[in-house]
Formats: C-alpha cells, structure tokens, sequence
C-alpha cells in the first residue's frame, strides 16, 4: 500500500483545501497548514481515496472505518478538488437504461414505496425540526429577496406556489406529498381553499393532524395516509400540488403518476409540480460512488429524471405545460442554510437522534445527514442536479371569447399574475 502514498500527495498537492491523512500505521501526510483531517483505519478505504471514489470515502465515514475533521464547508470544497471528473456525466448505454427501468418497476410497489418513504422521513421530527424552518418545509426555498432568511424564503415558496396554482377562496385542493403541512395549512389560512393532503409518512401525518386540530381547520382542511395510486375521488380538484414527491415515483410509474393527476385535476384546473430533476439528459445518478451513497443511507428507490423526461410524461398524459422554472441556486442556497443549521447543533442533534435509536445508529444517521446536505448544496451548485417548478393545466376545450381568440383554459396570457 505504500505505493499509494506518491500518488495521493499528489492528489493533495492540487486540492483547493490543504488536508492532512492519518494513516493506518500511524503516520501523516499533511500539507501546511492543513484546515481538513482524514483519519483512516484500514488500507481498503485509503484505496478508494486514490481512485477518488468520494461516495465510497463517505460510506466509510459513516461506517466509522475514517473519521473526518474541519468545517463543512471546506471538507466539501476538498470534496469538489478530489472528483475526477464531472459525476453527472457518466452515459450508461442501452443494456444499462434498460435494467435501471426494470430495476424502478420493482422498487415501486405500494409497499415498497411505503417503506422508503418512512426510511427516510420518520427518522425523528425533532431531528429535522432542529435544521428546517419553524414550518418544516422540507423542499428547496425560494429566495425572492437576497436578504431573506430561510423562514421567510419557504413562505416565499410557499406563496409562489399558491400564485402559480392561482388559488381562489372555496376551490378543493389536493398536495401529494404535503410533508409537514406547510403548503396545505398555508393555503387553507391565506387563500381559503378547501385542502386535501396526501402522505406515506406516519410521523408527518400524525404532526399535520395535530397541527389542523390546533388550528381549527377541521371543516376545510384533511392529511390522509395514502398513496396517490389509492385516491380516487367522486368530484376531481381545482387545483393540484406535489412538491418534492416525484422524485419517489420511478421512472418506470411516471405514466402511472402522471395518468393518475389527470384523472383527479377537473378540465381547466392546474397542477404544479415541483421536484428535483438531473443535471444531464441521460444520467441515472451521480458517478464517483455519490449516488450510491445516496440510495444506501438517504434516499432509497430515488431516481431522478431529467426535466425533458418528466415533460415528456407530462404531455403522454393529456395535461399541457405552461410554465416551467429552474429554481437550482435556490435549493444550493436552501441546502446550505440547512448544513449551518445542523454544524452548529450537532451536539444536540446527536442527543435528539439517541432518544428514538441508540448511540452508535445515531451517529450513523448524524454522519450520513452531514454528508447528504453539504454534498447536495455542491451538486446544485456545480449544476449536476437541478430544481424545476413545472405548471400544466388539464385543457378543457373551451376557446376563450371572440376578443381573446387563441386562448384554451384559465391559464392567462403572461405571468404578471404571479408576480403582482
């Protein structure tokens, strides 16, 4: 292993970062004035560090096989200066496109689904109430004023997604995915409409449930624990939401997802969705072992699609898309106020993790989390994933009146609407 030793200097030598290795046999590499630490403990991982398998380097630390010192920020800044290349363009031919579809067909049945979903979301709501907003907007921010703090930024989004959806007072709304109930109790209390929630998580259903009775919302507001496969309705909504939620689906149920939305939304009603898309037309996830890591401790059965392959979905189903919008720096900017958050609590996050686990699966769960959020906020920034708010109305055939000729649905002619 000694012969890695020249080789990793070298890779050193070029960081942005100066970083310093512990060995397993005790001795140092460092370069001067070192700001990151990498402890290792067996020759395996050192190895995967010259082949600058970052995933895999991560893997180990949350194993505890390397520990790692220094602040966030920089370890991900080294992180940047060790890949080898770009990780979002690695192009799997015909045979590998083909098995990741019938590899998403099997990991999306309704139980399966049920199971990641509550994999990642019912850690603990204490644990993500220590780095989300007091709302617990679990979703990428939307920073309309370069002042603005994380809390204000989700209301942002939240109310930017209200004035997309163009939500009256009475309308019937359904959010597919509605987390903590941030967007469904936002709409009920300043649009008035009558909201529909949908969730596989049993910690977000019982807090929104909670939250809707503190409320007084009962007559016009309900979260089911219920997958969209399962909801079927004697009268289809005004308005639909998904934020965040497509990513779950799989590549192989999109027209299952989206032939589902058609048959709920009335003729004329629209639909947003908002989700995390690729950075690249044909990659499955990230190179460099970044995507496996995500799939084993995050994100299990998460496949991102490019935004023209949901686009795509969109159009087989019947509905038309009127809008789209790239909000990528706003989830870097959202992911970063998240790490801060949790860097800056970590004693406690580790206590709040212990209390529904014990000490080593906590840590584990900590670590991963650590890693999760800063990598992320560096994939949007370097653009190898990317944030789009999609906007599709359901056409209902009616042309507009003679003077607006050229017009089908209630979508109006510009934006303007949104914004004023």
């Amino acid at each position: 292993m000694s012969s890695l030793i020249p080789k990793i200097e070298s890779q050193l030598a070029a960081l942005p970062v100066p970083i310093a290795l512990q060995l397993p046999d005790g001795r140092r590499v460092a370069q001067p004035n070192s700001r990151v630490t990498l402890a290792f403990s067996e020759w395996s991982a050192l190895a995967k560090l010259a082949a600058r398998q970052v995933g895999t380097i991560g893997e180990a630390y949350v194993e505890g096989r390397v520990q790692i010192e220094g602040a966030m920020r920089d370890i991900i800044d080294a992180t940047v200066g060790l890949l080898p290349d770009n990780p979002a363009e690695a192009r799997p031919g015909f045979w590998g496109r083909f098995m990741t579809h019938a590899k998403s067909r099997g990991l999306h049945t309704l139980r399966k689904d049920a199971a990641q979903i509550q994999f990642h979301y019912d850690v603990s709501d204490d644990f993500y109430a220590l780095w989300l907003d007091p709302r617990r907007v679990y979703s990428c921010a939307y920073y309309r004023e370069d002042g603005m703090t994380l809390a204000q930024a989700q209301e942002a989004k939240i109310d930017h997604i209200c004035r997309k959806l163009k939500l009256q007072p009475g309308e019937r709304l359904l959010d597919i995915g509605s987390g903590w109930g941030g967007l469904l109790l936002w709409a009920a209390e300043h649009y008035g409409v009558d909201a529909t929630g949908i969730t596989l998580s049993k910690n977000q259903h019982a807090h929104v449930t909670k939250l809707i009775a503190e409320k007084g919302l009962q007559d016009r507001v309900r979260v089911e624990l219920r997958d969209y496969r399962e909801l079927d309705v004697a009268q289809p909504f005004d308005k639909i939401s998904s934020v965040g939620m497509f990513e779950h689906v799989g590549s192989a149920n999109m027209p299952v997802y989206f032939d589902k939305i058609y048959s709920l939304l009335k003729p004329g009603g629209l639909v947003l969705n908002h989700g995390i898309t690729s950075g690249r037309l044909d990659y499955q996830q990230l190179g460099a072992g970044m995507g496996d890591f995500i799939e084993k401790y995050i994100f299990p059965g998460g496949e991102l699609l490019h935004v023209t392959h949901v686009l795509r979905e969109t159009a087989a189903s019947g509905l038309e898309m009127v809008d789209t919008e790239s909000l990528r720096p706003h989830y870097a900017r959202t992911l970063w106020a998240w790490s801060d958050a949790l860097e800056a609590q970590l004693d406690e996050a580790r206590a709040v993790l212990t209390r529904s686990s014990n000490a080593e699966q906590a840590e584990r769960v900590l670590r991963a989390y650590r890693l999760y959020l800063a990598g992320s906020a560096m994939s949007f920034e370097q653009g190898w994933i990317s944030l789009h708010q999609m906007l599709s109305t359901r056409p209902d055939g009616k042309v507009a009146a003679r003077s607006l000729r050229g017009a089908q649905s209630v979508y109006p002619f510009t934006r303007d609407y949104i914004y004023k």
